[in-house]
C-alpha cells in the first residue's frame, strides 16, 4: 500500500504543480482543480489507479504538507512548488531575519553570480531551519547551504510570502543577501 500512496503521491505532484493535462483536468486561476475530475483523470490514465479515500490518505499523510482541499472538499490544489502560473493566494508576510536555502555544491559559482532564482518555478523556495534546508539540498547532490538576510530584504522592499505548509517564497535573492554557510 505505501508504494501506491507514494506512487499517486508523485503523480499528483505532477498534475497538480506542473502538468494538470496528465490527467486530462485543467486549474483554476487559483490553481485548484474539482476533486472528483481529478480522481476520475487520474483512473483514466491508467498511470495510478485512486479513489476519494486514497486521496484523502495522501493529503493527510503527506510530510511536506503539499496538498489542501477546499473546505467543502470539492477542490484540491499543491500549496507551493507550481511551474505553471498560478496564484495561490498567498499572503505577503514579514520574514524572519533569516531564512536558508539548502541546494547542490555544482550550483554554487551561478549563485553567487547570479543569486537565487525560481527557475522552473514561480518562487524561490527558502526554509526557516537549517535542518530543513539541508533535506532539501542533500536530494540534489553534495549539500550546499546558504542564508539568506531575509529580514533586510523585506526591509529593501522584497516581498516573502509563507506557504501554508511553511516553506517561504520569494520571486529571487539577489547575491548581495547571501551568505555561504556549508
Amino acid at each position: 500500500m505505501a508504494d501506491r500512496l507514494t506512487n499517486a503521491s508523485k503523480f499528483l505532484s505532477l498534475i497538480l504543480r506542473h502538468k494538470p493535462e496528465a490527467a486530462g483536468i485543467t486549474l483554476d486561476a487559483h490553481g485548484w482543480a474539482d476533486t472528483e475530475a481529478l480522481i476520475e483523470g487520474m483512473n483514466r490514465s491508467g498511470a495510478q489507479p485512486i479513489d476519494r479515500a486514497m486521496l484523502e490518505e495522501i493529503v493527510r499523510t503527506d510530510a511536506k504538507g503539499r496538498y489542501s482541499f477546499s473546505e467543502d472538499g470539492t477542490k484540491i490544489r499543491a500549496n507551493q512548488g507550481h511551474s505553471i502560473p498560478v496564484d495561490v493566494e498567498l499572503q505577503e508576510t514579514e520574514p524572519p531575519e533569516y531564512l536558508w536555502h539548502g541546494t547542490a555544491d555544482r550550483f554554487a559559482p551561478m549563485i553567487h553570480a547570479e543569486g537565487l532564482k525560481p527557475m522552473s518555478r514561480l518562487y524561490v523556495h527558502l526554509s526557516a531551519d537549517t535542518d530543513t534546508a539541508g533535506k532539501v539540498g542533500r536530494r540534489h547532490g553534495k549539500l550546499y547551504l546558504l542564508r539568506v538576510r531575509s529580514g533586510e530584504m523585506a526591509k529593501q522592499g522584497y516581498k516573502f510570502y509563507l506557504s501554508a505548509n511553511g516553506v517561504w517564497l520569494t520571486k529571487q535573492v539577489p547575491p548581495q543577501f547571501l551568505e555561504t554557510v556549508g
